[in-house]
């Protein structure tokens, strides 16, 4: 098991981690750090505790619209296949837009998610 220091809102926190995974908690870590440091520029220092659940239940948002997107995604990916299957070939067009829109939006994310690493390890 592997060891790191992890610093949020100015305080340190030793956490264990499976060996390898050091590099991704470290930016998990930062994440959290740069949610935490937003809200204190927000809403000031209104104690640990309350920045720490504050700065969860906007990472629980974001991640919960990124699955109801996904699954968004996925309904229509699923309702477009199952159209195809019988399709002429303008209903198959369709379905080749809702997949080429979901891997657009997948890109984005994936852009984002990089944008968002670079930031981290920059930082």
């Amino acid at each position: 098991m592997a060891q790191l220091s992890l610093t949020i809102n100015n305080r340190d926190y030793e956490i264990t981690c499976d060996d390898g995974q050091e590099n991704r908690l470290s930016q998990l870590g930062a994440y959290v750090d740069e949610k935490v440091a937003e809200l204190t520029a927000s809403v000031g220092q209104v104690g640990e505790g309350r920045l720490l659940v504050m700065a969860s239940l906007i990472l629980c948002d974001e991640l919960l619209e990124a699955k109801l997107k996904l699954a968004a995604k996925e309904k229509e990916m699923a309702s477009a296949l199952a159209q195809v299957d019988g399709a002429s070939g303008g209903e198959a067009q369709v379905a080749d837009d809702v997949a080429d829109d979901a891997a657009e939006l997948l890109e984005a994310c994936a852009a984002r998610i990089q944008t968002i690493a670079d930031r981290m390890v920059a930082s």
